[in-house]
C-alpha cells in the first residue's frame, strides 16, 4: 500500500469513528445494530471502532441493556470548547435585552475561522427562534445573514473558495443564487455592517445581522435578529440602529 493509500484508509478509518460518535450522540446511546443500521457500517467493523472508543474513553458500554453511550472524556473536550466559546454574563445580558427591546429572537455567534458558531440565543414563547436545522449556517452562508457578515469580511479569493457553483443552493423563495447579484449585496454588507435576508433561508422568515468587531476592528462574529417577515416590514431604521449598539457592546466585552 503507498503512503497515498495508507493516509486515504486512516482518513476514512476517522470518518466513520465519528459517525458512530454522532449516532451514539444523537440517540442518547445505541446498540451495534443500531449503529450499523444508522451508519452502513457492518456490525463487525461497527464493533472493532467501538472497542477503540471504549480503550480511549470515548464511549463506555453499558452492559445491561447493550448498548453504547457517550464517555467521560468527551465531556472533557465539552468543557474545553466552552471555556474557549464561553459568553460571558454581561454579553448575554447584552443580547436578551436586545430581544426585549425589538420583541424578536436574539442571536449570537461567534467566527471560528470559516465557521459559525451560534453561543447563546435569547427567545420567548412570544417571539421564539427559528427552527433548529441539521447543518451550519455558513454550510448557507450565502443565504443567512450571519454568512453574509461573514462572506463581505473575505477577500474575493478566499469568498470564490467558499462558495458553491452557479446556481448555488436554494433554501427559501428568496435565495439569491447568482454570485453576480451576492457579490453586489456584500459590497452593501461591507460598507454598513448590516446583512438582510428576506425569506432566503427560511419561508416567511426574515433576519438581519451585524458585525462584531474587536477594537482593533477584526471580525469576531455577529449578533442578529429573526422573526416573521410581517415584524419587519416597517422599522428596519429602528432594528438597525438597536443591532448596531448591541454589536458594539459585545465587541467591547468579547476578549479580542
Amino acid at each position: 500500500m503507498t503512503h497515498a493509500e495508507v493516509g486515504a484508509a486512516r482518513a476514512g478509518s476517522v470518518q466513520r469513528t465519528l459517525e458512530i460518535l454522532e449516532v451514539v450522540a444523537s440517540r442518547g446511546g445505541a446498540t451495534a445494530k443500531e449503529i450499523s443500521d444508522a451508519t452502513g457500517l457492518p456490525v463487525p467493523t461497527v464493533y472493532r471502532l467501538v472497542r477503540e472508543l471504549l480503550d480511549s474513553d470515548y464511549l463506555v458500554h453499558i452492559r445491561q441493556e447493550k448498548r453504547f453511550e457517550l464517555g467521560y472524556k468527551l465531556h472533557r473536550l465539552g468543557v474545553s470548547l466552552h471555556q474557549q466559546i464561553g459568553v460571558p454574563r454581561e454579553v448575554r445580558t447584552a443580547v436578551t435585552a436586545l430581544h426585549q427591546e425589538l420583541k424578536v429572537a436574539a442571536y449570537l455567534a461567534l467566527h471560528r475561522g470559516s465557521q459559525i458558531v451560534v453561543v447563546f440565543t435569547a427567545d420567548s414563547p412570544e417571539h421564539p427562534r427559528l427552527p433548529p436545522i441539521d447543518f451550519g449556517f455558513h454550510e448557507a452562508a450565502h443565504a443567512t445573514a450571519f454568512g453574509k457578515i461573514l462572506l463581505a469580511n473575505m477577500d474575493a479569493d478566499h469568498r470564490a473558495q467558499h462558495l458553491d457553483p452557479e446556481p448555488m443552493p436554494q433554501y427559501g423563495p428568496g435565495t439569491i443564487t447568482s454570485h453576480a447579484e451576492l457579490e453586489e449585496q456584500l459590497r452593501r454588507v461591507a460598507d454598513r455592517g448590516i446583512a438582510w435576508e428576506f425569506g432566503e433561508f427560511q419561508a416567511g422568515a426574515t433576519c438581519a445581522a451585524a458585525a462584531v468587531r474587536s477594537a482593533r476592528g477584526a471580525l469576531l462574529g455577529s449578533v442578529a435578529v429573526s422573526g416573521p417577515d410581517a415584524r419587519f416590514r416597517a422599522g428596519r431604521g429602528e432594528v438597525e440602529t438597536a443591532l448596531r449598539a448591541t454589536a458594539s457592546r459585545i465587541g467591547r466585552l468579547l476578549p479580542a
